[in-house]
């Protein structure tokens, strides 16, 4: 195995795979729905390696991959979030496939009874400047596609939004708008620049207390329409602040990839239900957590999860954008996969000693159905490299 020092070192892989995943790597036992939170796992979308497409091209997918894998997530009794930068939304997936992958995970989740929210957003709006009224026009064209399916809609940040806004007033009367017409409740998404630089300043101000107090004036005017917020902004403690201060029923989803345990364990003054990427690769750990926190075991669900933290910051460290990459990576050596090809290309944007960091944490977990499978895959791709020997 490669080092970030340049070095080489031996890794024994496990020999089995954790107790929490079945046997055969399926479900483990009692795939309802879980009960003590809501939980979504933000899904990665799978790329057609024969596809002959460039960098900047629209994606090709494979749909059969694409939706096999939504199907695991609801085997594991997560909801999926669909269309969300997990799913490489605005950076290889363009509004085209967006819309095309909500149509079918929909209809997939009606066909299997499965919770879907799926992202709306601006992106079919062409880069630079646009008008207030283009950016409600382009946002108002995707809440009405995801609203047809019969999904919950996730109004998420836009970058055009940003672009346009001059303060917080645009983003009070845009998103008041959307909410007004919005026929059921919906999930508001606070994505930071960590995510997508070209989001910094979201809500109209680079001072997250004042942007803070925005976001909070957008729920109270309008609780009856928003059924919850996911706050991906990796602070825990502004997430703790501002889920004490939002208004009764509205729900908190935390999208902390770094501190998701002790969130959604919650405290003596509430706790996060989870829309998260990390649990894409997570999902069996997650569920065998989770179902523990259904029987009320805060200590148990933390002896399972917490464990997960060390590989999911690794997943996430800056530039934290680049996450799905090792997402990727990880559902192939799963096997929910054959290949580590990603939409645009960016199975690249990470280094070889990040990837096979993110294989040995993953290993060590036990996440792999078949370890010896994975350990094969993970040489082939070192070989690839130059680094195997």
């Amino acid at each position: 195995m490669p080092d970030a020092r340049g070095g080489i070192r031996a890794y024994t892989p496990r020999a089995e795979p954790a107790a929490f995943l079945a046997p055969a790597g399926g479900a483990p036992a009692g795939g309802a729905p879980v009960t003590s939170r809501t939980v979504f796992a933000a899904a990665h979308v799978v790329a057609d390696p024969y596809a002959d497409t460039t960098p900047d091209a629209p994606a090709a997918l494979d749909w059969d991959a694409t939706l096999a894998f939504r199907r695991h997530l609801w085997a594991q009794g997560l909801g999926v979030a669909e269309a969300m930068d997990t799913a490489q939304r605005g950076t290889g997936l363009d509004w085209a496939g967006a819309a095309e992958l909500i149509r079918r995970s929909a209809a997939e989740a009606r066909a299997v009874g499965g919770r879907i929210a799926c992202g709306v957003g601006t992106d079919q709006l062409a880069a630079g400047e646009h008008t207030a009224g283009e950016v409600l026009a382009a946002y108002e064209e995707q809440l009405a596609l995801v609203e047809d399916t019969g999904a919950q809609a996730i109004l998420m940040a836009s970058r055009a939004l940003a672009a346009a806004a001059d303060g917080p007033d645009a983003y009070l009367k845009t998103y008041a708008h959307l909410l007004r017409q919005a026929r059921e409740p919906v999930i508001l998404h606070w994505l930071g620049p960590m995510f997508d630089p070209a989001l910094d300043g979201y809500w109209g101000s680079t001072d997250l207390d004042t942007a803070t107090a925005t976001f909070l004036q957008v729920i109270a005017d309008h609780p009856d329409k928003v059924d919850g917020i996911k706050i991906s902004l990796l602070d825990a403690d502004r997430e703790i602040d501002v889920r004490r201060r939002l208004p009764e029923g509205v729900r908190c989803y935390t999208g902390d990839d770094f501190n998701y345990p002790q969130l959604v364990a919650g405290d003596g003054q509430g706790f996060s239900h989870a829309l998260l990427g990390v649990f894409d690769p997570l999902a069996p750990l997650a569920s065998a957590a989770l179902r523990v926190l259904d029987t009320g075991d805060v200590a148990g669900f933390r002896a399972l999860l917490d464990p997960s933290v060390e590989l999911s910051r690794h997943l996430f460290e800056a530039p934290t954008r680049f996450y799905k990459t090792g997402v990727v990576l990880l559902a192939w050596l799963a096997g929910h996969q054959d290949h580590f090809v990603m939409a645009g290309h960016q199975q690249a944007a990470r280094s070889v000693p990040h990837l096979a960091r993110a294989y040995e944490l993953a290993d060590t977990l036990g996440l792999f159905p078949d370890p010896a499978l994975a350990a094969d895959r993970m040489r082939s791709l070192l070989h690839v490299y130059g680094v195997a020997r």
